[in-house]
């Protein structure tokens, strides 16, 4: 049958085999429109507001073709949510993870049954009904590229109406407590350098910093530090080195001082 919600499986740097769920259109609808996206910029009239919603309900389509899939990976580590923009603007997120629940344990797994993942670009979490959803996920992929408003901005290019950096990561710190210990946020960090000298990279020192106080606030299960691997929005992005994600790692490490934060590099 021909697919209409999922992608891959592929391997992923950070979940391992991971078969991606899109709940939105065909096309990229997103509040941000990050300079080193890699699905491409956002078109004008795609960027919309974090209080945007949009009701797409799953097709009877979703379960046959998540099930045909599934049953050829009994080894997946993921089934994850997102990939098209921001999924938490689909009113009907918890109809599509009810439906993967429910073939996920219709089935027989190699080792450990796949994670439910969800990625979020972290900037409707204020919402509380956003957040009720969120924490149904057993793996949250939350992002922080900017640790204050002025690097929010430069990077994650957000709609008018997103709220500043200080409301999401009060947000955040409030998912995690609200979240059930079984489950876990992990905070991904996109760390990026520019060829072009008018335009200021996230990787400066005092981003960096800021980021680090950031994620001493929310406490989340990990930290995932990481670059551009595919081609960004913009041209003038490119990725930083190894050796600089392990720096970013150190720093975050000293500031964090919590052991139970797992710092990883990608």
């Amino acid at each position: 049958m021909p697919r209409e919600y999922t992608y891959g499986p592929f391997q992923s740097r950070r979940l391992g085999l991971s078969l991606g769920v899109n709940v939105l259109a065909n096309y990229k609808l997103c509040t941000f429109n990050c300079v080193y996206c890699e699905i491409g910029l956002t078109n004008k009239e795609n960027l919309v507001s974090p209080e945007c919603r949009i009701r797409l309900p799953p097709s009877p389509n979703f379960r046959k073709e998540l099930k045909s899939i599934l049953r050829y990976v009994p080894h997946l580590n993921s089934i994850t949510f997102g990939y098209n923009g921001e999924p938490t603007l689909n009113e009907n997120l918890l109809d599509f993870l009810n439906i993967a629940q429910n073939v996920r344990s219709e089935l027989t797994w190699t080792h450990e049954k796949p994670k439910l993942t969800l990625f979020t670009n972290s900037s409707t979490i204020f919402f509380n009904e956003i957040r009720e959803r969120v924490k149904e996920f057993e793996l949250v992929l939350a992002k922080i590229d900017a640790g204050s408003d002025v690097e929010f901005k430069r990077a994650n290019r957000p709609h008018h109406d997103t709220p500043d950096i200080e409301v999401i990561i009060d947000s955040l710190t409030k998912l995690k407590q609200e979240m059930s210990k079984q489950h876990e946020l992990a905070i991904q960090c996109l760390i990026y350098n520019s060829y072009n000298q008018d335009f200021i990279p996230n990787n400066n020192s005092n981003n960096i910093t800021n980021i680090a106080y950031a994620l001493k606030r929310i406490k989340p299960n990990f930290v995932q530090i990481y670059s551009t691997a595919r081609i960004p929005a913009e041209y003038f992005v490119y990725a930083i080195d190894n050796e600089r994600k392990r720096e970013i790692a150190k720093i975050f490490k000293e500031i964090i001082n919590d052991d139970k934060v797992k710092i990883k590099v990608y």
